[in-house]
């Protein structure tokens, strides 16, 4: 629900090409063909999921000659806090590297309607940025 609200409000931005990817599915040749990105992931045991991590341990070695320097967000379904997904995340893309261009929206508990408008203007304010040359 989160990822496709984040995603209705990227294709917002018409000029911008947007995909809905899993990290499961991701590659290397994802992260080089765009120009950012909105990572999403539940939280578990106070952790990001384990395909977000598998998608970090496929593509953080092969993409640090490439310095991507991509903007990113984050949005994470917390049954706890959120904070260690957040805080885990964050550290691995500084080392990509990436710049955080917004702050994480941490939907605790059951998803609500809140929760879904704050993803959907996060991808859209990502993709306007991206049109503008923000970031």
């Amino acid at each position: 629900m989160l990822a496709n609200a984040t995603f209705e409000g990227a294709k917002q931005e018409e000029d911008i090409d947007t995909k809905l990817v899993r990290a499961f599915n991701a590659t290397l040749d994802d992260l080089l063909q765009c120009h950012g990105i909105i990572i999403g992931t539940p939280e578990n045991f106070g952790y990001m999921s384990g395909a977000i991590k598998d998608f970090f341990d496929r593509t953080y070695y092969p993409a640090i000659d490439h310095q991507l320097n991509l903007p990113y967000a984050l949005f994470v379904s917390a049954g706890n806090d959120g904070r260690g997904a957040v805080k885990q995340i964050d550290r691995i893309l500084t080392g990509y590297p990436m710049k955080k261009v917004a702050d994480p929206i941490i939907a605790r508990g059951e998803v609500t309607q809140l929760h879904l408008d704050a993803c959907y203007e996060l991808g859209h304010t990502m993709a306007a940025g991206l049109s503008c040359g923000v970031f």
